[in-house]
């Protein structure tokens, strides 16, 4: 069994920063892709940011590159989204999610997620 946990969230006006963390553990934990997904206000789930299990290669959305950067420190089971320059459509709870695999790639798709955390909410007031 694998747990996800989040945190950093917040309220931050725009053009502001934060930076979430999600820690992994459980047993069968062990250095899989990760990746960042949100879920804005009366919308659906979608795709924010994901890292392979190295962390050498990354993929984000388009509305977030160049602003976003997800990271990950393996020794401490943790990866990270720093987020600038805020905007208030950047206002979502924030889930991050792992896959089944050790040792695989970042991915876009949700559907090759299967571990998933509680979510934390960022606010980004205008």
């Amino acid at each position: 069994q694998v747990q996800l946990v989040e945190s950093g969230g917040g309220l931050v006006q725009a053009g502001g920063s934060l930076r979430l963390s999600c820690t992994g553990s459980g047993r069968t934990f062990s250095r899989p892709g990760m990746g960042w997904f949100r879920q804005p206000p009366g919308k659906g789930r979608e795709f924010v940011a994901s890292s392979s299990w190295s962390g050498a290669g990354t993929t984000y959305a388009d509305s977030v590159k160049g602003r976003f950067t997800i990271s990950r420190d393996n020794a401490k089971n943790t990866v990270f989204l720093q987020m600038a320059s805020l905007k208030p459509e950047d206002t979502a709870v924030y889930f991050c999610a792992a896959r089944r695999l050790t040792y695989s790639s970042a991915s876009s798709f949700q559907s090759e997620y299967v571990y998933w955390g509680q979510g934390t909410q960022v606010t980004v007031s205008s």
